[in-house]
């Protein structure tokens, strides 16, 4: 009524023990020598027949596995080595390119201060040589002129504003006036190879006002995008009032439409002359009061784009910046400049 249980045992576990068991059996004594050494050795070769098999199949799979795993293993090195080289070869690139990048901007910083060195030399001799023809004129006025227009010939300080400044003289100053204010422009623009823009408020002065602040605006605009560096207005009081309102888009502290260029006015005052003992604190308020007078006169229509005292305000604080008397010279050409 128990349970019986069977086990298989392992051929080649049995073929071990049969083996032992040959091993440890004691042969007879009355067995002759020869049928001893005969069956030991039948024994024995049935002990390596069965074995053997087994040894076979275990070394064929240590082999097989080993062929397995080898392809893998150097499958594994050659990927390890390839994303090695790439990224030796990325990082041989990225410091190409920055060392390139490093060159190049050493290169052109070079560059650009060798070009202002040129241009500011060619300035300052300009300026020197007018300072020489022009001999009357008060020394601020060339310090001053020169700090201003210097500025913006520095390539490498970003310009903020343009440079504006309104150069005034006396009836009998007036060919001093546009002569001198010429010459600085000239040496302005030619120390950067460039030309000057040139409008005469007189050839205005009877025109529409609004047709000549859209002249005005059309040609400045086109002048500087050209690459001209400098625009002359020659006798600004005489222009229309209501166009000069224009200049708040060119002498703008901060919001200018162009920053690197140099605006010179001209205004010639009613008196004959202007007194030498003058501080420029006075010759500024006399111009500011002449252009008062002159563009809020009763006969300005009153309209949008008229004059007022506000819009001369903000008019006045723009152009401004920096009022430089000139005086009478002698030995200066009737035609022409020199």
């Amino acid at each position: 009524g128990g349970t019986a249980s069977y086990f298989e045992e392992n051929p080649v576990k049995e073929n071990i023990k049969v083996c032992d068991s040959n091993k440890t059996e004691k042969p007879n004594i009355n067995t002759p020598l020869k049928e001893i050494k005969a069956n030991f050795l039948e024994k024995n070769q049935e002990c390596y027949s069965t074995s053997a098999p087994q040894s076979r199949s275990k070394s064929q799979h240590q082999s097989s596995t080993e062929k397995r795993s080898q392809p893998l293993s150097k499958n594994d090195g050659e990927s390890q080595n390839g994303s090695h080289k790439m990224w030796t070869l990325l990082l041989v690139l990225l410091i190409s390119v920055l060392l390139l990048y490093v060159l190049w901007s050493g290169i052109e910083d070079g560059t650009s201060l060798r070009r202002d060195a040129e241009i500011l030399q060619e300035f300052r001799a300009r300026m020197e040589k007018l300072k020489n023809t022009y001999q009357s004129q008060d020394p601020n006025l060339w310090r001053r002129a020169h700090a201003s227009l210097e500025k913006r010939l520095n390539s490498s300080r970003v310009p903020v504003e343009p440079a504006i400044l309104l150069l005034t003289a006396g009836r009998e100053a007036e060919k001093a006036l546009r002569c001198l204010s010429n010459e600085i422009a000239n040496a302005f623009a030619s120390s950067q190879n460039a030309t000057t823009i040139s409008i005469n408020g007189v050839d205005k002065a009877v025109e529409d006002s609004d047709a000549v602040k859209l002249e005005v605006d059309t040609k400045l605009s086109s002048g500087f995008r050209e690459g001209k560096k400098v625009a002359v207005v020659h006798r600004f009081e005489s222009l229309p009032a209501g166009s000069t309102l224009i200049f708040y888009k060119y002498c703008d502290h901060e919001n200018a439409a162009f920053k690197d260029v140099a605006l010179l006015l001209t205004v010639l005052l009613d008196e004959q002359s202007l007194r030498k003992s003058l501080t420029f604190q006075e010759v500024e308020e006399k111009v500011r009061d002449f252009l008062w007078a002159k563009f809020t006169s009763s006969d300005v229509p009153s309209s949008y784009n008229g004059m007022d005292t506000d819009k001369l305000s903000g008019l006045w604080s723009r152009i401004s910046h920096l009022v430089l008397p000139v005086w009478p010279e002698k030995g200066l050409p009737l035609e022409g400049c020199t």
